[in-house]
């Protein structure tokens, strides 16, 4: 049974969540509900809870306050919000779910078993130190994605990623050490995450680190090498906007 603190300062929002878990989630038992970042604190220090459901907009703060003021993190974190906010690509770089308001039911039954499926160990913590880390720098080159891999989690510095392959249904990350790790998710959903950490898509299959591009060659239709000399095939279709974006590169 997951002991659970809500934290939402809509009355009717944190009735609407409440019910649906006490309906349709028998696993997770509510222990309490709190409307500000000052009395969920409280709460969370007090009864220790194994998951917080963690509205990110709230009255005077936000959740990731709450996170920062609490005494010990020896929880789960599930965001919700009610709109596309700005913090969501920061979550999304560290790999913690988030459910947008209106809550769907399968969405948050998903998300439950997700928390009860997963062990508890020390690298949650490194999660959402991660997330507060990446939302105090705007610079994304300078973030850290967190990887969910076969083996665990592994915080990688986007600086550090040369290059994403596209392997069917799994991407696989190139870093600069030579090592290379395979993930289970498709190439798509880091080209959105990585467009504004200076990544573009030069082929279907292929997402480069624009400042690891060591050189452009026109022969053979036009491919770019790698300052790790990997050669990679620029589709037509994509080479304007790849030499408009390397111009604005060699600009910064």
């Amino acid at each position: 049974m997951l002991s659970t603190i809500i934290v939402e300062d809509e009355l009717h929002s944190r009735e609407a969540l409440k019910n649906l878990i006490s309906e349709y989630c028998p696993e997770v038992s509510v222990q309490a509900v709190a409307a500000s970042v000052k009395e969920g604190v409280e709460l969370v220090n007090m009864l220790k809870p194994d998951l917080l459901l963690l509205d990110i907009a709230l009255n005077q703060g936000t959740g990731f306050d709450l996170l920062k003021l609490v005494q010990k993190r020896t929880f789960d974190v599930i965001f919700t919000t009610a709109y596309e906010h700005y913090a969501l690509r920061a979550i999304k770089f560290s790999a913690i779910d988030y459910l947008l308001k209106p809550i769907d039911l399968e969405e948050l039954q998903i998300s439950i078993r997700k928390v009860l499926a997963k062990q508890q160990t020390s690298s949650y913590n490194q999660q959402i130190d991660t997330l507060l880390c990446n939302l105090q720098n705007h610079n994304y080159r300078q973030h850290t994605i967190t990887l969910t891999t076969s083996e665990g989690l592994l915080f990688v510095p986007v600086h550090e990623i040369i290059r994403l392959e596209a392997m069917g249904s799994y991407t696989q990350f190139h870093l600069i050490n030579t090592k290379k790790i395979l993930v289970s998710k498709h190439l798509k959903e880091y080209e959105l995450l990585l467009r504004d950490a200076d990544f573009y898509r030069i082929h279907q299959s292929h997402l480069i680190n624009l400042n690891e591009v060591a050189k452009y060659v026109k022969s053979e239709g036009g491919y770019v090498v790698l300052k790790d000399q990997t050669r990679i095939k620029v589709s037509n279709s994509r080479k304007e906007l790849f030499f408009s974006r390397m111009h604005y590169q060699a600009r910064m």
